[in-house]
């Protein structure tokens, strides 16, 4: 028998123990990313983009309708993305 305290620590350790940390993407990378962005929005393209999320993968697929440098955020899929989240850009295709 496990009392809920118990088992809601045991839940809390599980889910730190799994916690992803956050990829350092170098130069080119981040220029990659900055060009397939920029090429969504001007093309009207579908892409592929990966997200941190120290949990789980998470990608959203879409064209990217807006790009505001000021706040560091780009509006695809209807959704505001942080940049600083952004992990990787492909093809859809891929």
């Amino acid at each position: 028998m496990i009392l809920p305290e118990h088992k809601e620590q045991i839940h809390a350790w599980r889910r730190r123990r799994e916690r992803r940390s956050r990829p350092e993407l170098d130069e080119q990378e981040q220029e990659r990313i900055d060009t397939a962005l920029s090429w969504s929005l001007r093309a009207g393209e579908p892409v592929r983009i990966r997200l941190y999320d120290p949990y789980e993968e998470r990608v959203i697929v879409g064209v990217v309708e807006r790009v505001d440098r000021l706040l560091r955020r780009v509006r695809i899929a209807d959704e505001w993305v942080n940049m600083g989240d952004i992990t990787g850009v492909d093809d859809p295709g891929e």
